[in-house]
């Protein structure tokens, strides 16, 4: 066969891998007509990019829907959630607006703000509107759209011009993953679409992510990530990416997450 490029190659070999399934090192190999060598560097790229998952002698394809629901995202690190909620509630004052991502750990800090005093609250996320809706103090907007059922958000133009119309003090944005060379990962481009328009309309910037997050590259959409943003992770964070988050402008926060207390089990007196 005639000698393809290593991207075409690549492609072929993601192509190969969903359609039928397990794809070892030999047989890409012969396939291809490269090394063994070549093809395991193929593969490492492709792992990298999140294209594909490794398998002893080769590899093999993502799952065709890999996004994690809300639902099950929500116990996900719940106590450095917690902390990171609690940091971000901090900074707010009465009188603010703010607006909130959806996602956990953005709908943990709206349960921390059910205790603030005169601020208004714009969402995006079925998470904040259900923990706020209650609260007299906090006046809440809802900027409504087409609901995507895995993140419990709202995308689409529908919110984009409901953004045009406020301004926010703060934002508070959340992530499926956070690399330092290309931004705030996530499973769909209306999100990372929608984020950027969110950050363009506030005075401050925060990404929620705990530290697990950091480094990962789970989706192939992407928001940069701006100078002057602020990074909220919990402190078992990578501090190389961390460094390399530093170097391009992105202010970090590290909180230490509170262990869960154990209610004492009961004795004989």
């Amino acid at each position: 066969m005639s000698v393809i490029g290593s991207k075409a190659r690549r492609d072929r070999i993601v192509h190969l891998a969903t359609t039928t399934g397990l794809a070892s090192v030999e047989e890409l190999s012969q396939l291809f007509g490269v090394t063994a060598s070549t093809i395991r560097r193929d593969l490492a790229k492709l792992t990298t990019d999140g294209r594909l998952a490794r398998t002893y002698g080769g590899a093999m394809a993502l799952a065709a829907h890999p996004e994690a629901s809300l639902r099950q995202r929500v116990g996900e690190a719940f106590e450095a959630k917690q902390a990171i909620a609690r940091w971000a509630a901090a900074r707010v004052r009465p009188g603010e607006t703010l607006l909130l991502d959806a996602g956990s750990t953005v709908g943990a800090l709206a349960h921390e703000l059910r205790t603030a005093e005169d601020i208004t609250v714009a969402t995006t996320g079925l998470t904040a509107l259900q923990a706020l809706s209650d609260v007299e103090t906090v006046h809440v907007e809802c900027l409504g759209g087409t609901l995507r059922p895995l993140s419990q958000g709202f995308v689409g133009p529908l919110t984009e011009a409901a953004l045009e119309r406020m301004t926010f003090d703060r934002v508070f944005l959340g992530t499926d993953g956070i690399s330092p060379e290309h931004g705030i990962c996530e499973a769909d481009l209306r999100q990372t679409r929608l984020k950027e328009l969110m950050a363009r309309r506030a005075d401050h910037v925060y990404v929620l992510a705990h530290a697990a997050k950091l480094g990962r590259r789970p989706f192939h959409a992407w928001t940069a990530l701006c100078e002057g943003w602020t990074l909220v992770t919990d402190d078992t964070a990578d501090p190389s990416v961390l460094e390399a988050l530093r170097a391009r402008g992105v202010r970090t926060v590290t909180t230490t997450p509170e262990p869960v207390p154990v209610a004492p089990r009961g004795g004989d007196g």
